[in-house]
């Protein structure tokens, strides 16, 4: 089950990717040669026009080959011979059409819930655990309301992070130290600075002493928190590669779609009743639209970093094409992004092998 709803996933994503630089293409009059979805060999392959169409065995990618595109071409329909312009938004389109993909599925993911969580604290929670010597039970209690959080409060910032959803507040909670948090807070119209809202720490765990709001569905609300959980997911796959290249996470933490897989798994068994071994399909859904909107998020931003072989690399040459007006030789230009691809498959490989040691 997992495996199947992980090559539908990764065959949206390439899909719609791919198909944004084919269809900008050919409304820019670009040749196009062949537009595959997956790699290696092809299982099913035809041509209709001037364009070979071909799916191939391995669901890990694809391509849209265009007459010209790292060579040298006397065909006025290629790609190397269109106007700057139209070359920058072909190659940024299969980005955004992913960016686009994944907000259409944070609003389906949205719309399926029972309720939208907003940042708004609704109550703070009685406790009823021993914390060392000291037994507590009720709301006058919360360490949080001790220290500055009132009813009401919206929350606007953590630690100088603006929070766009509450997922940015797990966000910060998960990744707490001592347990005290610098918030700034819409209170009564006004915006409050909190310097020492703590919470307590039984055993190292941090205990969260509020309930936020629960929101209604509707179009606004609906709209709202997608575009919330949009900006929410680009600035934590920011983040995470910035902790990547600074040293925070290490390579055999990253995961591919072997890890991806694994991870579909767990969730399909958490939806999974023990007794009737039926599956919750209601739950599932807004869990499997919730990782495919993550994922698609992450493949049109990921392709926009400037490294060689990936969209971003294409527009950094075509930028610096554009101020210099000037083009770079397209045989250079198509040996830097050989390279840089020779050196993304080395990266896929060594992930896809920590993804497979992992399951072990």
């Amino acid at each position: 089950m997992s495996i199947i709803i992980a090559i539908l996933v990764f065959g949206a994503i390439i899909a719609i990717h791919e198909a944004g630089h084919f269809a900008a293409a050919k409304l820019s009059g670009v040749r196009v040669n062949e537009f595959a979805l997956g790699m290696g060999p092809a299982i099913i392959k035809f041509k209709k026009g001037e364009t070979t169409y071909a799916l191939r065995l391995l669901p890990i990618g694809g391509f849209c080959s265009m007459e010209g595109e790292d060579e040298s071409s006397e065909d006025e329909r290629a790609f190397g011979n269109k106007p700057v312009w139209k070359r920058i938004i072909i190659v940024a389109a299969g980005a955004v059409m992913n960016l686009i993909l994944g907000f259409i599925l944070l609003i389906c993911m949205v719309s399926s819930d029972d309720a939208i969580t907003s940042t708004t604290i609704h109550s703070f929670t009685p406790r009823s655990e021993v914390l060392g010597h000291e037994f507590t039970d009720g709301v006058d209690e919360a360490m949080s309301h001790q220290t500055g959080l009132e009813v009401g409060d919206k929350i606007v910032e953590i630690n100088g992070m603006h929070i766009f959803t509450a997922t940015d507040i797990s966000y910060q909670f998960q990744n707490d130290e001592d347990g005290v948090f610098e918030m700034v807070v819409e209170r009564g119209g006004q915006k409050v600075k909190l310097p020492e809202v703590t919470f307590d720490k039984p055993e190292n765990t941090l205990y969260i002493d509020f309930i936020v709001v629960g929101e209604r569905i509707t179009a606004p609300s609906v709209m709202k928190e997608a575009c919330g959980q949009f900006a929410t997911y680009s600035r934590l796959i920011w983040i995470s590669f910035g902790d990547l290249v600074t040293g925070k996470y290490k390579l055999n933490d990253l995961s591919g779609p072997v890890g991806i897989v694994d991870v579909i798994g767990d969730v399909v068994d958490s939806q999974r009743d023990e007794e009737t071994n039926k599956i919750d399909w209601s739950a599932l859904w807004g869990q499997v639209l919730n990782i495919a909107a993550f994922i698609t998020i992450n493949v049109g931003i990921f392709n926009l970093i400037p490294f060689p072989a990936l969209d971003g690399g294409r527009l950094v040459f075509l930028i610096i094409e554009a101020i210099r007006r000037k083009k770079i030789p397209p045989e250079k230009e198509g040996m830097v992004h050989l390279i840089g691809l020779g050196l993304l498959m080395l990266l896929m490989v060594v992930i896809t092998f920590n993804d497979i040691i992992k399951l072990f």
